[in-house]
């Protein structure tokens, strides 16, 4: 099976094939180590609160693995990837991080009226998060 994601590594859609997905599945079956999880949150505009929301984990959780340098279980370990994936496409799409992180923020009709990154908790809503994205990319607009 293929190589783990190690820090520095850039995750987005676009540059995914084959092999990428088998790097990806090796990740999430070894399990994120803490020090990766801190290299991709301080890349992104979520605090440990809401990575601890969108993970369903305690923040006495997160100082837990942080100080034993665990490794997040597989599931937690795929939810990171997803919610990274979409993080990037985002910034993709929007061609800057502030534009981004702001649409995140703002309430959004085509999603019901609520913000974009409450939707970051579970699998269904980083699809749906994914599909808007790719809609606004191709400039279709609800």
């Amino acid at each position: 099976m293929g190589q783990a994601l190690k820090i520095g590594d850039t995750l987005s859609y676009k540059l995914i094939d084959d092999s990428d997905v088998f790097m990806l599945i090796s990740t999430v079956r070894e399990g994120i180590k803490y020090a990766l999880f801190q290299s991709i949150a301080d890349k992104s505009p979520f605090s440990t609160t809401e990575w601890s929301g969108f993970l369903h984990l305690s923040e006495r959780t997160f100082q837990r693995y942080k100080k034993e340098k665990r490794k997040f279980d597989p599931l937690h370990s795929e939810k990171i990837l997803e919610i990274t994936l979409v993080y990037n496409k985002g910034v993709e799409v929007f061609g800057d991080k502030a534009n981004f992180d702001a649409w995140l923020e703002a309430k959004n009709v085509a999603l019901g009226g609520i913000k974009p990154k409450e939707l970051l908790d579970n699998t269904f809503g980083i699809g749906l998060l994914k599909d808007e994205l790719i809609r606004i990319e191709h400039g279709v607009l609800a």
